[in-house]
């Protein structure tokens, strides 16, 4: 009976333990810097989803600093944005197949900015992108917007946008 007794309280310290454990550590984890996000929607009729880090300003310049110019960037953060489409569709007048792309830009000073579905769509960040893997490569002219703290994309009636810091960067779907 003793060591009955014994036993049920022994569980009980434990599971005790356990919970607090569990609880203290919730309290103290740290949110993560760039949490990765997706959104969808349909676009010309065509399932489109893009799936991609999603960094902060956190007071830094962006582009043309942290992001630098006429370099390729992975449009989010850690691993390659991707875009996938369940039809083919045309992109700013170019078509681009069914599939699921990396989508990497290549941020300008002034003019135009480069967009990019690259075949290889598992690859972190562009470290190892290869150009000659791109499926289509579009030129579109960028808005200035309000500070977005937080990078987004959002799916129109009309294509998507990267949105992020006073930077918008829509991309036309047909």
């Amino acid at each position: 009976m003793k060591t009955l007794f014994q036993i049920k309280a022994l569980s009980f310290f434990v599971c005790a333990f356990l919970l607090s454990s569990v609880a203290f550590a919730q309290k103290t984890a740290k949110p993560i810097a760039s949490p990765r996000d997706s959104v969808s929607g349909i676009v010309a009729g065509a399932n489109i989803k893009i799936w991609y880090g999603s960094p902060s300003v956190k007071g830094r310049k962006i582009f043309g600093g942290l992001e630098p110019w006429a370099k390729v960037y992975r449009a989010g953060a850690n691993e390659a944005t991707t875009f996938t489409t369940d039809k083919d569709i045309t992109v700013e007048g170019q078509p681009l197949p069914t599939g699921t792309y990396a989508f990497f830009v290549i941020p300008q000073e002034k003019g135009k900015w480069t967009v990019i579905f690259n075949k290889t769509a598992k690859q972190w960040g562009a470290f190892d992108y290869d150009q000659s893997k791109d499926q289509l490569r579009v030129t579109v002219n960028t808005k200035v917007i309000a500070l977005q703290e937080r990078l987004v994309y959002v799916i129109t009636n009309d294509g998507f946008s990267m949105n992020w810091d006073t930077t918008s960067v829509p991309v036309l779907i047909k």
